[in-house]
């Protein structure tokens, strides 16, 4: 019987680990006479682990938006914060960053903000501290996408958080996105940053709004 959601790329080692390990248990803790309670325990752990790790690695298919001037969100949770700051690297220019931060329930897989070009990509294995905290972003471990569009540009940073430990992207350099394409997955990871020049777009979100990757716009950008 086909499993009814789609899963991210990558998720099913995860899957499969998380569930099949204490089913082996319980399979083996059965076939050797082994006590009930071991047996029950195990399988519940394999089911519980397993139906989560379903759960969280879900991959559902999203709309963008057809405004071509639309900036949509990158990732699914709670915007806490918009700031306004320089961003030397990548854009090389004064920037509004917009941060999301993602709770185990929210769906992980991420998504281009813009049409556009794969120009730079960066991983820094840095620290582990409370994504809450501005130095976060560039201190924390964390993977850099710089994407080049026609009206824009945009950085999105994949950041870890004191716990969890991996973040990745599924491009190459010069490839070709749609806004709302996938680009990667944040496998545990609790907070996004989109960083867009402060004088290309005009913010629609404020704290607190819960946005949707590839869905919710979050900026427009400016006609002239």
């Amino acid at each position: 019987m086909p499993i009814p959601i789609q899963i991210a790329r990558g998720g099913w080692p995860w899957i499969l680990g998380t569930s099949g390990i204490p089913a082996g248990v319980a399979v083996l803790a059965g076939a050797m006479g082994g006590p009930a309670p071991l047996v029950w325990t195990a399988a519940v752990l394999a089911a519980v682990g397993g139906g989560f790790m379903l759960f969280f690695f879900r991959d559902p298919d999203r709309t963008p938006p057809a405004d071509p001037n639309a900036v949509v969100a990158g990732a699914d949770g709670i915007v806490r914060s918009i700031e306004d700051l320089p961003e030397h690297r990548f854009l090389q220019a004064d920037t509004v960053r917009i941060s999301t931060f993602l709770s185990p329930f929210d769906v992980h897989v991420n998504r281009s903000p813009i049409a556009g070009t794969v120009a730079g990509l960066d991983y820094h294995p840095g620290k582990h501290l409370l994504t809450i905290r501005n130095s976060a972003s560039e201190f924390n471990e964390h993977s850099s996408i710089h994407l080049v569009g026609d009206g824009t540009r945009c950085l999105v940073k994949q950041i870890v958080g004191p716990v969890v430990r991996r973040v990745v992207y599924w491009l190459v350099l010069d490839q070709t996105l749609d806004a709302g394409e996938r680009i990667g997955m944040m496998k545990f990871g609790s907070r996004l940053d989109v960083y867009l020049p402060r004088n290309d777009v005009k913010v629609l979100v404020k704290k607190g709004d819960r946005v949707r990757a590839g869905v919710t716009v979050i900026a427009t950008l400016n006609k002239e």
